[in-house]
């Protein structure tokens, strides 16, 4: 069953929107907070394995969205991956409850249990963010680019930039508690269940937009065809928004791995749980509040502010000492990292093509995800050895972040220039 595309988005839309959008970071936040926990707490403290099963994750999720967006594409349909997909993804991360070592080693007594289970971790953690890519980055990313237009996609991606921060809280206030007291399985069956629950839900919310127009030629074309030089010159306001957006998320991989340590051990605000309360929620009003206003305004020019207020909040961070300082200076640089996110996410569907919609998300996880987590990690890490600031635990001593940190993001955000010039002669921002 098909309708038509709505000039106005009505309440189906916006519940399948931000009923998908929330559950779908909610498991999210549990594969990338929790999961690595879970590993070292139960399983092994080896870092190389956590560093295995990222990397692992990232290339997997990457690689989902591509095939499973181009597929999407070729048929013509969301729905069904959508669905279907988020039903998959809550039984594989339930399925996380029934691993541990003493399992394994009941179930092979001859192996190596802690190896086994180590490996059964990391390869089940690939079956999730597959799955779990497919159908939220891949088929419900576009099914929302589908069903938006210019129009409101200012104000729709508003309200999903801030769905990462929201699912945050809803985890860590409801769910922590069960990872505190080692009570893994419940803990994976309660976040599969309200998964798998909303992928059943999902068949009845969400409706493909008709007459969709549909990709052309062989599967593998379909997959690779945004990574080939024909294509970035036949869009190319596409591929220097993707560009912009890849350079704002070294940016901020830079400092945000390791946000919660600086507050912590640098900083020694022991309330970070506060911080963090307060600076997401105040910082999520802001974002929606402003998601009529980047529509008003017009996005393209909406973009260099938001960049600008997220850069005064970099070097706010950098001075700020004590409770309140840091909430202030936190305050900016989360509502200019959100209105970033919405505003460059609502330019990219924008100058998306019809067609390509479910590969451009693809697109969007190779500039968006992959380039910022593997360089932008790695440049925070060499500013915090050249620092060579430590804290000492037990009489031992650890290396800690500093400010530095939120200088190295604001440099590498200068070579944002580099794309939003060229936007700028094409007349977009």
């Amino acid at each position: 069953m098909t309708t038509a595309v709505p000039t106005r988005l009505g309440p189906r839309h916006w519940t399948a929107m931000i009923v998908l959008g929330f559950v779908g970071q909610v498991a999210w936040t549990v594969e990338n907070m929790y999961l690595n926990v879970f590993l070292y707490d139960t399983i092994t403290d080896d870092p190389t394995a956590i560093a295995t099963m990222v990397a692992a994750s990232a290339f997997t999720a990457t690689l989902a969205t591509l095939l499973v967006g181009a597929l999407s594409d070729r048929t013509g349909r969301r729905r069904v991956f959508v669905a279907a997909g988020y039903v998959l993804w809550g039984l594989s991360t339930a399925a996380f409850g029934l691993v541990s070592v003493d399992t394994v080693a009941n179930l092979a007594p001859a192996a190596n249990a802690a190896l086994l289970a180590m490996i059964t971790v990391i390869v089940l953690d690939c079956v999730m963010s597959f799955l779990g890519s497919g159908a939220n980055d891949a088929a419900f990313q576009a099914w929302v680019t589908d069903v938006t237009r210019p129009a409101n996609r200012g104000r729709v991606e508003s309200v999903l930039a801030i769905m990462p921060l929201v699912s945050m809280l809803a985890v860590f206030g409801a769910l922590d508690p069960l990872t505190r007291a080692g009570q893994w399985r419940e803990f994976f069956l309660l976040v599969g269940s309200v998964i798998t629950v909303v992928g059943v839900v999902a068949w009845f919310l969400v409706r493909d937009r008709p007459a969709l127009p549909r990709a052309r030629g062989g599967a593998l074309d379909a997959v690779f065809h945004g990574l080939r030089p024909g294509a970035m010159r036949a869009n190319p306001a596409l591929y220097l928004l993707l560009a912009a957006w890849a350079v704002w998320g070294v940016s901020t991989q830079v400092f945000l791995p390791y946000l919660i340590i600086y507050i912590q051990r640098y900083l020694q605000i022991e309330a970070y749980a506060v911080v963090l309360g307060v600076v997401l929620t105040g910082a999520s009003a802001v974002t929606v509040g402003c998601g009529r206003l980047i529509d008003r305004v017009g996005k393209g020019r909406f973009l260099l502010p938001a960049l600008g207020v997220y850069a005064v909040g970099l070097l706010a961070m950098w001075p700020a000492r004590g409770l309140v300082p840091v909430i202030a200076a936190g305050l900016v640089l989360m509502s200019g990292f959100m209105l970033v996110a919405a505003t460059i996410g609502a330019l990219v569907r924008d100058h998306t093509p019809p067609e390509r919609a479910g590969h451009v998300q693809g697109l969007r996880m190779v500039f968006a995800i992959l380039v910022p987590m593997l360089a932008g990690p790695f440049i925070g890490a060499l500013v915090i050895r050249g620092a060579d600031a430590y804290y000492e635990d037990l009489g031992v001593l650890k290396q800690v972040p500093t400010p530095a940190v939120f200088l190295a993001a604001a440099a590498v955000l200068l070579l944002v220039a580099v794309p939003v010039r060229a936007l700028r002669k094409r007349e977009i921002v």
